[in-house]
């Protein structure tokens, strides 16, 4: 919607990374842009019977490019999209233009916000400044009380990168208070020729982060907030479908449409170097099924096929899926790698695997051998994988998980 940001974050991948080509783009899509992508969608839809379909409003900083333009080219996706398919809008915010008429003005086109903070507190997010230095903590703290003193029923959750210097549990606790429904825990976008920072030596310092704030969530008894990457692991591990980049094989199913109207791979690609994410189409002259058709795009629907050797060698990969691709990323080598997070990964997924055993055995001794509350029968010490994800993260009683077989016995 907008290619410029009013921050400055000093480890911006999209503006201080190897790509530039934001330079040579519109600040704000144009409305023949607009338009011309609104029936894009709509046709895709249609041709797919599409029922449902996300729509994020992103940036640069969206809210850049005005509330009412915002909500005019989400009612115009949805007016050429057929009836029975819902469009679900979002846009992602550093929240610091957030005013309780810009709210308004959101929720009542039903377009739900999103945060993007470093956490809870100010000392969180000293990275994040404005182009004059300074921070922007205060308006984002306001803007992120406000929609969830005001429109809670707007509120999409808070993006957090995670950085393994702070205390993971605080910085847990810090973004609870700001009442999010969900959070999104992303690492940093990093690879294998510009590793992402704290990666150095043999250690796993993004894996142990990750798994005190797994055991501070898991343990509370109820489900504070959602937490998309322990859920989606969780469902992973219980042989359920999951749809993340950051996990999984499930095949890549999003596309980025710039301002000027140029159809690209999703743009954390350009964390890797200058035109990663350019497929050479744009709305005007392309169809989404002619992205879909692109190499890049096509190299990430193919699943396992398309990971390195060691990778499909794995016993984790349904779980990992690799990582996130543009995580492999390696100058000379191209994409089929695994993650530079791999180490880091198979701690976490790991500890999440044991996790899940301790709870299983543990509602297996709680309750009476063949009972109505037992979670295996009697004679099996394995349940099936249930038709349905559990309506908690943490219900009374866990199915037995379908670990790999190489975690049997793992203490970590």
């Amino acid at each position: 919607m907008h290619g410029r940001c009013n921050l400055a974050c000093r480890y911006c991948y999209l503006y201080e990374g190897p790509d530039r080509t934001w330079r040579s783009r519109p600040a704000a899509a144009p409305p023949g842009v607009l338009e011309r992508t609104a029936l894009r969608i709509g046709e895709h839809a249609a041709a797919h019977g599409v029922t449902a379909l996300s729509l994020v409003l992103h940036g640069g900083e969206p809210l850049l490019a005005g509330v009412d333009t915002l909500a005019r080219f989400t009612g115009l996706v949805r007016d050429r999209t057929p009836d029975d398919c819902t469009v679900h809008a979002t846009v992602q915010t550093n929240a610091t233009l957030l005013t309780e008429r810009r709210l308004a003005v959101l929720a009542g086109h039903s377009i739900r916000v999103g945060i993007s903070l470093d956490g809870g507190l100010p000392e969180h997010n000293t990275l994040r400044t404005d182009h004059a230095g300074r921070p922007s903590w205060p308006a984002a703290a306001r803007g992120a009380r406000l929609i969830a003193e005001r429109h809670p029923e707007a509120y999409a959750g808070i993006l957090t990168v995670v950085d393994p210097t702070t205390d993971p549990v605080e910085m847990y606790e810090s973004l609870l208070a700001l009442r999010p429904p969900a959070l999104d825990l992303l690492l940093p976008h990093g690879n294998w020729s510009a590793p992402p920072p704290h990666r150095e030596g043999p250690g796993t310092p993004y894996g142990d982060w990750l798994c005190a704030v797994f055991d501070r969530w898991w343990q509370a008894g109820r489900r504070e907030t959602r937490v998309r990457l322990f859920e989606e692991c969780v469902a992973l591990l219980l042989g359920l479908p999951a749809v993340t980049e950051s996990l999984g094989l499930a095949p890549f199913d999003a596309v980025v449409v710039e301002t000027d109207g140029s159809i690209e791979q999703v743009d954390s690609l350009k964390s890797c170097y200058e035109g990663a994410a350019r497929t050479g189409l744009d709305v005007f002259r392309n169809s989404f099924d002619q992205a879909l058709r692109h190499p890049g795009v096509a190299a990430r629907q193919a699943g396992a096929a398309s990971l390195a050797a060691a990778c499909r060698a794995c016993p984790l990969l349904t779980v990992c899926g690799g990582g996130h691709y543009a995580h492999r990323y390696r100058a000379g080598h191209g994409f089929t790698n695994p993650s530079v997070y791999c180490a880091d990964l198979q701690r976490f997924i790991r500890h999440v695997a044991r996790r899940l055993r301790l709870a299983g055995a543990s509602a297996v001794r709680a309750a009476p051998a063949g009972s109505a509350d037992s979670p295996v029968p009697a004679a099996s010490a394995v349940s099936p994988v249930p038709a349905a994800p559990a309506a908690s993260p943490v219900p009374p009683v866990l199915p037995a998980p379908v670990v790999p077989a190489a975690l049997e016995g793992d203490v970590l």
